[in-house]
């Protein structure tokens, strides 16, 4: 049975690596009029969410910064979707541990990453199934600096 057969996962951003934050920042608050929403700093490593307040930030853009990687596809480059529990991420990830594609098992990763796992796609591309990730501009999580 298709993962998507139950409730349709809903793609919430896209993360990607990027050698200059503040760079980032201005090109797409200027050329695309996007704003930060969150912003923190993880083991030395910066993040960004970028969004449309006025849409109420239902599709974020992440940028985190580390350079690039020159051909592989790193944990920061990837498609992210929200999913209806952590039961479903666990299903997820246990269908794509028997296709062999799992690349991160089910992982907490606290209030502002919440519960995912990461499978790869059939080009390699990385894909986060989360749940718990807030990126609604309303939620006081979305405004911390650093892990809860």
């Amino acid at each position: 049975m298709s993962i998507a057969a139950h409730a349709r996962p809903q793609l919430t951003h896209v993360a990607r690596p990027c050698r200059d934050i503040d760079a980032t920042i201005a090109f797409y608050r200027d050329f695309v009029g996007l704003s930060v929403v969150h912003e923190r700093e993880d083991d030395g490593v910066r993040v960004v969410w970028l969004g449309e307040k006025e849409r109420g930030n239902e599709f974020i853009l992440v940028f985190i910064g580390v350079p690039p990687p020159a051909s592989v596809s790193h944990f920061a480059d990837h498609l992210g979707y929200d999913v209806s529990g952590r039961d479903r991420v666990d299903a997820i990830a246990a269908q794509a541990q028997q296709l062999g594609i799992l690349e991160v098992p089910p992982t907490d990763g606290g209030a502002v990453i919440g519960y995912y796992c990461m499978v790869r796609d059939p080009d390699g591309n990385l894909v986060e199934f989360s749940h718990g990730q807030p990126i609604d501009v309303a939620d006081p999580r979305t405004h911390t600096r650093g892990r809860d």
